[in-house]
């Protein structure tokens, strides 16, 4: 209530065509990346050995997909966020795996920078809905834009449901792709239910601005929560009835490091299983 030319070098993948047109042909952006990939029988998905597989953008069989996304700040780059899953460790609608994002020539398609994210493709009874690349101007320094992994996740639960997003921040230096900003809850939905109306629900959304303040070399970043709550009842015709209490709103400054911005208590996400 409250919720991407290339000759193939490899002769045993068939070229792929993406439903997101920023990923273009997958077989040949994953070969780039992934010398040893194999495009599996059914051609839904590509596997690593000895047991890694990587599903086609969008959902399959309940996986996220891998997801690209051209990144405004430097247009000649492809951001891809490529869900690693280990097949071994999966199953009954759970996952185990990571996520390696790549920073992408999208001329040569070569890989710029990569960053291993071990876990983060792993759940439980709160099942990843959704990844995406978040290309907002998170400008940190002159020369120095970063941009943001959000993964969406939530349960099956009808009475105590729940979801949550949750973002982290990486930025390029040199050859090197950093996280900058780990695991930010910058959405919140749950609360009780009796499945037909009545209940109390609370949800909360993170917004992010740069101010002006620099330390350690980049601009602090504010972070406004919004919190709002909800108590539906059906009325005396039995409709059901919104009842929203009033928002409540509160402010936090994060602070550079100098490796990375601390997330404050309120703020901080799930960690993954």
């Amino acid at each position: 209530m409250l919720f991407l030319a290339l000759a193939f070098a490899a002769a045993s993948l068939s070229p792929v065509r993406a439903a997101a047109d920023d990923c273009g042909d997958v077989g040949v952006l994953l070969q780039q990346a992934y010398p040893k990939i194999q495009q599996s029988a059914d051609g839904r998905s590509f596997t690593l050995e000895p047991h890694t597989s990587i599903a086609l953008p969008g959902p399959q069989d309940g996986t996220q997909g891998l997801v690209c996304k051209i990144w405004p700040a430097h247009d000649d780059l492809l951001l891809v966020a490529v869900p690693l899953i280990d097949s071994a460790q999966s199953g009954d609608g759970q996952h185990s795996g990571d996520i390696e994002l790549l920073v992408v020539d999208r001329t040569t398609l070569q890989v710029r920078q990569r960053l291993l994210q071990p876990g983060l493709m792993s759940d439980d009874a709160v099942a990843i809905r959704k990844i995406e690349l978040d290309t907002g101007r998170y400008g940190l320094a002159p020369g120095v834009t970063a941009f943001g992994l959000r993964i969406e996740m939530a349960n099956h639960s009808q009475p105590n449901p729940f979801s949550e997003t949750d973002l982290r921040l990486y930025a390029v230096a040199g050859d090197v792709l950093n996280l900058v900003l780990d695991g930010l809850l910058a959405a919140e939905n749950g609360g009780e239910s009796d499945t037909n109306c009545a209940g109390s629900f609370h949800s909360s959304q993170v917004n992010l601005s740069m101010g002006p303040t620099i330390h350690r070399g980049y601009h602090d970043i504010i972070a406004v929560e919004r919190k709002d709550t909800d108590e539906p009842l059906p009325d005396k015709d039995g409709e059901c009835q919104s009842h929203p209490g009033k928002s409540v709103s509160r402010t936090y400054r994060l602070r550079y490091d100098g490796s990375r911005y601390p997330v404050p208590r309120a703020l901080n996400a799930l960690d993954p299983p």
